[in-house]
C-alpha cells in the first residue's frame, strides 16, 4: 500500500560519510520519485534531511508557490502515467532526469492547492491510523505470546519437543504461468515472500494472480490456519523464514482460491496451535536463529526449513493455554483485517478522486 511518508531507512550515513554527501542532502518535504525498476513511479515526501541514489529523481517544492502535499499527488498520476509509457518503451523501465525534468503538470493557484491535497490527505491519513493500530495489535499480540509463553514456563507441564510435533505437513507452493495455457486453467492468488509485510498488516496488497493445473490447487490451495514462510530470498541483513498466517479473514479479501509461490512453503499446524505456531516462529525469526539453517553463499538464500523443523528444539505448551491464546489472536487478526479493508475502500476512494481533482474536474 502506497505510503505517503518515509520516516526511516535501512541504511544510514556516519558523520563522515554525511559531510561527503553534504552537498546532495535533500531537505525535509522534499518529493521523491522512483525512476527505474519494479518501483517506478513510486512517490514518498522525506521527513527528515535525505540523500538518495541514482534511482529517484527528487524535487524540492519553492512551498511559496507550491504546497507539498499538492505537488506529491501530482507526482502520483505523473508516476503511474511513467511507469506506463517506460514499461511498453524499454526492456528495463527507466525515466532519466532529462525525460522527467520535461513533463508539465496541471497548477491551481496554492489556496486550491492546499484544498485539494487537503481532501486527499484526510483519506492518506486514515490509512496511516489503521497501519498504525495494525502494526500495534500485532505487537500486543506477540507481547501476550512471549507473557504467556516465554517469560512464564512451567517445566513440569511443557513438553520439550520440535516444531514437527506440531506440524502435520507442508506443502511446496506453485508459480504457474501467467496466462491460461494448456492445462494450466485454474486462477488463482499466488503470495510472494514480498506480500508478506503487507498481509501482516491487514492489506490486500498486489498479489499476482497466475494460472496452475487444477490438481495442483486442489492439493496446494491454502486454508485457515495455515503458515505461508518464505524458503528463498532474504539478504545480508533480513533471513529467510518470514512467515504470514493465513485466516478466513484474509482469504474472504479474495475472490478466488490462492497459493504460495515456489519460493514459499506452507505449513499445516495441528488444530488449534496455529497461532501458537506463528507466534513461535516470529519470536525466533527476531532473534535471528533462521541464519543458522541457511544455505547459498552468493545470490539467493535458501532457508533448510526441514532441518528447521526438525532440529531447532522448543518448548510445547498445554492444549488449554494454546486454546486460549488462539482465540484471542483471532479476535486480534480479526480486527487487523477489518482495518485493512477499511484502509482498501479508503485507498480506492482516493484514486477515484485524485485525478478529478488533480485535472480540476470536480469542484469542491
Amino acid at each position: 500500500m502506497q505510503t505517503k511518508y518515509v520516516t526511516a531507512t535501512k541504511k544510514t550515513l556516519t558523520d563522515k560519510g554525511l559531510m561527503e554527501v553534504k552537498n546532495c542532502l535533500l531537505p525535509k518535504d522534499s518529493v521523491c520519485v522512483s525512476c527505474i525498476g519494479s518501483d517506478l513511479g513510486k512517490v514518498v515526501i522525506t521527513t527528515e534531511s535525505t540523500v538518495s541514489n541514482q534511482q529517484i529523481n527528487a524535487i524540492i517544492v519553492n512551498q511559496e508557490k507550491f504546497d507539498v502535499s499538492f505537488v506529491y499527488y501530482a507526482m502520483l498520476i505523473l508516476g503511474k502515467q511513467l511507469n506506463h509509457i517506460s514499461k511498453t518503451s524499454t526492456a528495463v523501465p527507466i525515466v532519466n532526469k532529462k525525460s522527467f525534468s520535461s513533463y508539465t503538470i496541471f497548477c491551481p493557484e496554492l489556496k486550491n492547492q492546499k484544498e485539494i491535497a487537503g481532501i486527499l490527505s484526510l483519506l492518506d491519513d486514515k490509512i496511516e491510523v489503521n497501519n498504525k493500530i495494525n502494526a500495534n495489535l500485532q505487537q500486543q499480540a506477540q507481547a501476550i505470546f512471549k507473557s504467556w509463553f516465554m517469560e512464564n514456563i512451567n517445566s513440569r507441564q511443557w513438553e520439550c519437543g520440535t516444531f514437527s510435533d506440531i506440524i502435520e505437513k507442508t506443502i511446496s507452493g506453485d508459480w504457474g504461468k501467467d496466462k491460461s495455457s494448456g492445462n494450466y486453467t485454474e486462477m488463482v492468488y499466488c503470495i510472494r515472500g514480498a506480500d508478506i509485510p503487507e498481509i501482516r498488516l491487514g492489506n490486500k496488497g498486489k498479489i499476482p494472480t497466475r494460472y496452475i493445473l487444477p490438481k495442483n490447487y486442489a492439493s496446494k490451495k491454502l486454508m485457515n490456519g495455515d503458515i505461508v514462510v518464505e524458503i528463498s530470498g532474504g539478504s545480508p541483513t533480513q533471513s529467510t523464514g518470514r512467515a504470514a498466517a493465513i485466516s478466513n479473514a484474509l482469504l474472504n479479501r479474495y475472490e478466488r482460491g490462492m497459493v504460495c509461490t515456489n519460493f514459499c512453503k506452507a505449513m499445516k499446524p495441528i488444530p488449534g496451535y496455529s497461532m501458537y505456531v506463528y507466534h513461535y516462529w516470529k519470536y525466533l525469526y527476531d532473534l535471528g536463529v533462521f541464519f543458522s539453517y541457511e544455505n547459498g553463499t552468493t545470490g539467493i538464500k535458501n532457508l533448510d526449513i526441514n532441518g528447521f523443523l526438525e532440529m531447532e528444539p522448543i518448548r510445547i505448551a498445554p492444549p488449554e493455554l494454546v486454546r486460549k491464546f488462539d482465540a484471542i489472536c483471532q479476535s486480534i487478526f480479526s480486527k487487523i483485517y477489518a482495518n485493512g479493508l477499511e484502509s482498501e475502500r479508503l485507498s480506492l476512494l482516493r484514486d477515484t478522486l485524485l485525478p478529478k481533482l488533480m485535472n480540476g474536474e470536480m469542484e469542491f
